[in-house]
């Protein structure tokens, strides 16, 4: 399976979500899914099951407990892939960037000259 064929599910992001803010249980997990997405207990197992089978988490025991935790690599490789595309995007963030100056520049200069010297506190002419 491709990594978005596993990111397109949006079951499965929201597992990922919840374990980037770090190790979960399995029931922890559970939980929140059944509770978002109204789906059985073995439903979950099952992306679970996708998502550690394709190496996006890893799961440890202790005793009865199950732990996920995510697992950098796979995304590592969709940042790489995105990355072809981030120079597009990167590239109108900093035309905004300079626009949004260029506003603020605008606005700011005529209102500058105008109060400076006109409406001091305790000055009123």
């Amino acid at each position: 399976m491709h990594a978005f064929d596993i990111l397109g599910d949006p079951v499965r992001r929201r597992v990922l979500e919840l374990l980037a803010d770090g190790e979960q249980t399995s029931g922890a997990i559970t939980d929140v899914i059944r509770a978002e997405f109204a789906i059985s207990q073995p439903a979950v197992s099952q992306h679970l099951r996708v998502l550690r089978d394709s190496g996006f988490a890893s799961v440890r025991a202790e005793g009865t407990r199950r732990f996920y935790a995510i697992e950098p690599a796979p995304l590592s490789e969709v940042d790489a892939w995105l990355g072809r595309f981030r120079l597009l995007w990167e590239q109108r963030l900093d035309a905004l960037g300079t626009e949004l100056a260029r506003g603020k520049r605008a606005r700011g200069a005529p209102s500058r000259g105008t109060d400076a010297g006109h409406h001091r506190k305790g000055h009123d002419t």
